[in-house]
């Protein structure tokens, strides 16, 4: 029996706002988990033992247990204390907390692979650690660390498809709606894997072409 979208090509829209939804929620999780990696990829190095090793427990935890649950503990386990978040609030802050994590281990990585003589460099020109770090270490290190950030970007794009279990409209819960609706299982999904393609696929191409534009300067 060959495919039949007559049915799954009309609700489109469904699909695109969907697609807005799942990019929104994405890009709001890339961008709060690229600044706290950023601070626990930071503190991980830091002198400090204690905050060292309290940069290293988040990292452990954090890598060490499901999206999901983290997203069901956020959504589900909080109110329990108080704490009551809506669904796109828990969803956005569970990938952000989660894609620090690894965003963190990233720039941990990337800095430690920057040669001592730089930190020799700040400390002969007078720097405190902070300032060798921001103005000599981090940018250097950022370069570095563009295509493992560009790879987290990726896989945070189709993690985002978790959000469908906080009953979120994203791009999946979209397609489990669409497929109830005209038992067109095999073309639904057809078509929501091509748009995550297509959303993985330009987000790749954008950190290339920054990756090329960094290496020419």
């Amino acid at each position: 029996m060959g495919l039949d979208f007559s049915a799954v090509i009309p609700r489109m829209g469904m699909f695109l706002a969907g697609a807005r939804y799942t990019l929104m929620a994405s890009v709001m999780a890339i961008f709060f988990g690229t600044i706290l990696g950023t601070i626990i990829g930071v503190l991980r190095v830091a002198p400090l033992r204690p905050v060292k090793a309290a940069a290293a427990c988040y990292i452990y935890v954090i890598r060490g247990t499901p999206v999901l649950i983290q997203l069901f503990f956020i959504y589900f386990g909080l109110p329990a204390v108080g704490i009551n978040l809506s669904a796109l609030a828990s969803g956005v802050t569970g990938l952000s907390l989660n894609a620090g994590g690894y965003v963190g281990e990233i720039v941990r990585g990337g800095i430690e692979a920057i040669p001592a003589g730089q930190w020799e460099a700040g400390k002969v020109l007078g720097m405190s650690y902070a300032k060798s770090m921001r103005h000599i270490v981090l940018p250097q290190a950022m370069r570095n660390m563009l295509p493992a950030f560009g790879n987290e970007f990726v896989t945070l794009i189709k993690e985002s498809s978790l959000l469908s279990t906080l009953a979120i409209a994203e791009l999946t819960m979209v397609g489990q709606q669409v497929r109830s609706v005209t038992y067109a299982s095999f073309e639904t999904f057809i078509i929501v894997g091509a748009i995550y393609l297509l959303m993985t696929s330009v987000t790749g191409l954008g950190v290339r072409y920054i990756e090329k534009r960094w290496s020419v300067v």
